[in-house]
């Protein structure tokens, strides 16, 4: 499958565009058996033939030579010679346990995720999320109610973060700030990062019990354990105070404007008058410029029922909890730093 080009020079009739969009799942779901099967670890060492993937994935191999010549199609896998099969850089990045593994992400969307946009059109028809429509709970009850899901899920934003978190370290000066907090930081990805950028700073990871005693294998990986308290809790209920930046990375988003608001003045209960607020997520622009948050905005439709927002919506938001939008930092990743200072 092409590259969609649907203006332009070199264009592609509307009906063949129209037709690659109509069939993009048909992409995610071959990247899925790629991903589960774990085919890309088995090609770290060079190419191997299809017959010998197939017998260590116990798969048939016609079958997924199949899959693996459709992916080679878009550049994910190359067939090295007749039924041998290596990796490609976009490959690369569905083996596990790699700094920029996304294998964990294209699980994740193509099981449960994937399963919930079948009821998109119930979403749209009455505000509810499809999730619940398919599964009878909400998201976060089901991962708690999972525990695979749940670690996959984790794993996943673990992924999903270190897309983004050079640029982000990048973009926005943290040497003022003595003491980071990452409110809702899982594995402590972003903050380890920072950490790094930033020797003489220390950091708080903050999250829910079981997901911050996880955290501490990655931060002591990271080579900032020493440097970095882990705490365990409900940012519904209360922030630990101690620190003078609070970062609320790709959080906001899972939630509505009440709760998301009820976590923002949790997190202005705890900071200091001095102390700021950096929101990181993906900020809509306006108009019809084509940016990944306006498809992210829908999957949060489905999935949770919320939504992606756009720099004055933040604002609303920041004024209800007691803050003021103070300035909004791009990144060439996507996500944007949103900075708030306590009114």
């Amino acid at each position: 499958m092409s590259e969609v080009s649907p203006t332009g020079p070199g264009a592609n009739p509307p009906p063949v565009t129209l037709l690659q969009m109509m069939t993009g799942y048909w992409v995610s779901q071959a990247l899925y058996v790629a991903a589960k099967l774990g085919v890309a670890d088995l090609l770290a060492d060079g190419p191997r033939p299809v017959e010998v993937l197939a017998a260590a994935t116990q798969t048939d191999a016609a079958s997924l030579r199949r899959v693996l010549r459709a992916l080679a199609s878009v550049g994910v896998f190359t067939e090295a010679s007749p039924g041998a099969f290596a990796l490609t850089p976009l490959a690369a990045l569905l083996r596990t346990g790699t700094l920029d593994s996304m294998r964990a992400l294209a699980i994740m969307y193509a099981e449960e995720q994937y399963r919930a946009w079948g009821d998109i059109l119930h979403s749209v028809q009455t505000g509810e999320t499809a999730f619940a429509q398919q599964f009878g709970t909400s998201y976060f009850a089901y991962l708690a109610q999972h525990p695979e899901a749940d670690r996959v899920f984790n794993e996943a934003m673990t992924g999903w973060t270190t897309q983004f978190v050079s640029a982000v370290v990048d973009a926005y000066d943290f040497s003022p700030f003595k003491t980071i907090m990452d409110v809702g930081g899982s594995h402590g990805t972003l903050l380890a990062a920072v950490l790094r950028s930033n020797s003489a700073a220390r950091g708080i990871l903050f999250d829910q019990p079981h997901v911050v005693a996880a955290a501490e294998k990655e931060l002591a990986i990271a080579g900032v354990a020493e440097r970095c308290t882990t705490v365990g809790g409900d940012f519904f209920v209360e922030v630990p105070v101690g620190a003078d930046a609070y970062m609320l990375a790709q959080i906001l988003h899972d939630w509505d404007d009440d709760r998301s608001v009820a976590i923002l003045q949790q997190c202005r209960r705890a900071m200091p008058a001095h102390g700021k607020l950096l929101v990181i997520e993906l900020v809509l622009p306006p108009g019809e410029e084509p940016f990944f948050g306006k498809w992210l905005d829908l999957h949060m439709l489905v999935l949770l029922g919320t939504r992606e927002r756009t720099a004055a919506e933040y604002g609303v938001l920041f004024h209800a909890a007691g803050f003021e939008l103070a300035r909004v930092i791009a990144t060439p990743a996507g996500p944007s730093v949103v900075e708030a200072v306590p009114i």
